[in-house]
């Protein structure tokens, strides 16, 4: 049997122009929205998710983490490329490998935050 979905509509029609005022004031330009936005879509992958688990206990290369997560080297490469070019892991060369690390601890944070919202009653 299907639940009445209560609508989120006002009964009234008022414009609280104090508030709406402040909003205007704060609220980031259109380009910094888009941006957000892309950040966040990065995030929306449960492999990149795995990966950066990874990275916040070492730096690794591509070999360690295909291995850890039963994934090809190619498909972690993949991945890889996609959060280096949102400066969400960085790498450095140590001869013929590449090892890759978290970019900055706002990673953890942003991964912290998210742990924290999903575990609330």
């Amino acid at each position: 049997m299907a639940e009445k979905i209560e609508a989120m509509c006002c009964e009234t029609k008022e414009v609280h122009e104090d508030l709406l005022k402040i909003v205007e004031e704060t609220m980031p330009d259109e380009t910094e929205l888009y941006d957000l936005a892309e950040l966040f879509k990065i995030f929306g992958d449960s492999t990149r998710i795995r990966i950066l688990f990874v990275l916040f206990e070492a730096e690794v290369c591509v070999c360690d983490l295909a291995e850890t997560l039963h994934m090809t080297q190619s498909a972690i490469s993949h991945q890889l490329r996609i959060l280096k070019a949102n400066k969400l892991v960085k790498s450095r060369r140590e001869g013929k490998q590449i090892f890759y690390s978290l970019a900055d601890d706002h990673v953890r944070t942003i991964i912290d935050q998210g742990r924290e919202h999903i575990e609330e009653d």
